[in-house]
């Protein structure tokens, strides 16, 4: 693939395409639905009890705040999926966040929602806002806080409590976001007590609407405590804030008229510099995005050409491509997404000839895994992108190393340790999109969530583990056969098969994105026709923050 547009060949109405869009289209309907009813909330009956107290819903107040037309970015609607069953569960984690414009600014938004167990904090709940305060604090984001929230979930308490990515850590972010210099405004607009009265008033602005309560200790908890009767507007209404106390900023009627408040507020904001990544006018890309659900292919056995993917996400489908002829089971190269020049990183799942460096033979390279050339030359194209100061996006459909005697003799571990020491070292921006497979130390490598991308995306297809099914099948099976036989028990063939299935279908169970999302290891599935979208918010947040350290890797194995 040169700089000019690529020249593609793609057959729309080919048996594969049209298995390969069927596929993605079902699945990402399923989706769909079940987002769709995970923005119901706690459902038909909690949100009639919320509109019958004046107030509106987590998601009718983000509607109304971001700017008119224009689309919520959310992030991690999927958090706590099939969790919390016990308790009727938590759906989004009982919390809504993402991006958005007001006043044609890029913010962050977390918003309680009080129709799920009264906006209480669960463990996915203070881990999920976490993960939007990090992205903002990566990010330099103006972060909104919209707080309608009865505080920690108490029959869970033990896990929502005490650690590090825990409610506490909530309040040591806003005081560390507000030492960046990271503008947030809070907005209370319900109930606001015990530890998370805290989250307000260590911001820097303070919005409240009348009816609402700001206090340490509610009115039942004081007469408790010391034997006080007093009404809960008199301990910590509105008008007491504004008044009294002085805590607020701005005492506001209902919720209309604060989001309007914080709209203006968002308006007279400064805009601090931005960071130094080269960015023009932007090109469409010259292929139609929706033609990747046809030439993606999640099937192991079928390849399919990642070019032809890169081809409908970047500006005029150029893409200047780095060593093209040396490891070719991972591309790199660079381009421009929504006018910001990249470096992109990503699998090669098509069988490749090459030759051997050792013995001058010609052999096949196996696509989607990572060879010891393909290694060394995608920590190279890292080091130059920091170099340069180009935001790196990293495309997974990873099997993982190579392995084998030919394998550790070329130096498999060490060229992938150097690629794993590049990645985790980068100082650039780094996104990363799971499209198909990301199994192992491949997983790691192409920047998995440890490795601290600034946003990490799942496509429907996205299957995130340790090694894929039905590997991990047939070796769990392996392990039960002879853990049984030493108990004195045989399996006959078809009781073998019915293991066999049993496993496989619980580990397809935890590969799918959605159990990976509901735990927040991925922050967002997305359609794979919104790739290009989805990149361009995450780049337009990166470049809000000017700091870039400096690049080292220390001690590479050479």
């Amino acid at each position: 693939m040169t700089s000019s547009a690529v020249e593609t060949k793609v057959n729309r109405n080919s048996v594969d395409y049209q298995k390969n869009a069927r596929r993605i289209a079902d699945l990402l309907a399923e989706i769909r639905n079940q987002e769709a009813e995970i923005r119901q909330g706690g459902g038909a009956k909690a949100i009639d009890a919320q509109h019958k107290k004046g107030r509106l819903t987590a998601r009718e107040r983000v509607a109304k705040l971001i700017d008119p037309g224009t689309p919520f970015f959310e992030l991690g609607i999927f958090a706590a999926h099939e969790m919390y069953e016990e308790w009727g569960g938590a759906p989004a984690a009982g919390t809504v966040t993402g991006l958005a414009r007001v006043c044609g600014r890029l913010v962050m938004i977390i918003a309680n929602d009080a129709t799920v167990k009264a906006g209480a904090f669960f463990p996915l709940t203070a881990k999920k806002v976490i993960r939007a305060q990090n992205i903002s604090i990566e990010n330099h984001i103006p972060t909104l806080y919209l707080v309608d929230s009865a505080g920690v979930f108490l029959p869970l308490q033990e896990d929502v409590f005490p650690d590090t990515d825990d409610f506490g850590r909530v309040f040591r972010n806003n005081a560390v976001m507000s030492a960046m210099g990271i503008p947030q405004i809070t907005a209370i607009m319900g109930m606001c007590v015990a530890g998370g009265a805290y989250l307000p008033v260590m911001c820097d602005h303070i919005l409240m609407t009348d009816g609402s309560g700001l206090f340490l200790a509610g009115p039942a908890l004081v007469q408790a405590a010391i034997g006080q009767k007093v009404s809960a507007e008199e301990l910590g209404g509105a008008k007491m804030h504004a008044e009294i106390s002085g805590t607020v900023d701005f005492r506001e009627p209902d919720d209309e008229s604060c989001l309007r408040r914080i709209r203006a507020l968002v308006d007279k904001m400064g805009h601090p510099p931005s960071a130094r990544f080269d960015h023009r006018e932007a090109e469409k890309p010259e292929h139609a995005a929706e033609e990747i659900d046809g030439i993606f292919s999640s099937d192991p056995a079928r390849q399919y050409d990642m070019r032809e993917i890169i081809a409908r996400i970047v500006d005029g489908s150029k893409f200047e491509e780095y060593r093209a002829e040396y490891g070719k089971t991972v591309f790199c190269g660079y381009a421009r997404i929504g006018g910001w020049a990249v470096g992109i990183v990503a699998n090669n799942k098509k069988h490749v000839p090459t030759i051997d460096a050792a013995t001058g033979e010609k052999r096949i390279e196996f696509g989607g895994v990572i060879y010891t050339e393909s290694a060394e030359k995608a920590a190279r194209f890292i080091m130059d992108c920091n170099q340069n100061l180009v935001p790196l996006i990293f495309l997974h459909d990873v099997n993982g190393f190579m392995v084998g005697k030919e394998a550790e003799w070329s130096g498999i571990i060490r060229a992938g340790a150097k690629m794993v020491n590049a990645v985790s070292n980068s100082v650039v921006p780094k996104i990363a999109v799971i499209c198909g497979g990301s199994f192992g130390a491949g997983h790691y490598a192409m920047c998995g969530k440890a490795y601290d991308p600034r946003f990490i995306l799942a496509w429907p297809t996205a299957r995130y583990a340790v090694m894929s099914g039905d590997s991990a099948a047939g070796t769990l099976v392996e392990i039960k056969i002879k853990q049984l036989e030493r108990e004195g028990k045989k399996l006959s063939d078809a009781e073998k098969k019915t293991l066999h299935e049993s496993i496989r279908a619980t580990y397809e169970h935890q590969t799918d994105p959605r159990y990976a999302a509901a735990r927040l290891w991925v922050d967002a599935i997305i359609d794979p026709a919104e790739t290009r979208d989805a990149l361009i918010w995450a780049l337009e947040a990166a470049a809000l923050n000017p700091d870039i350290k400096e690049f080292k890797t220390g001690v590479l194995q050479t």
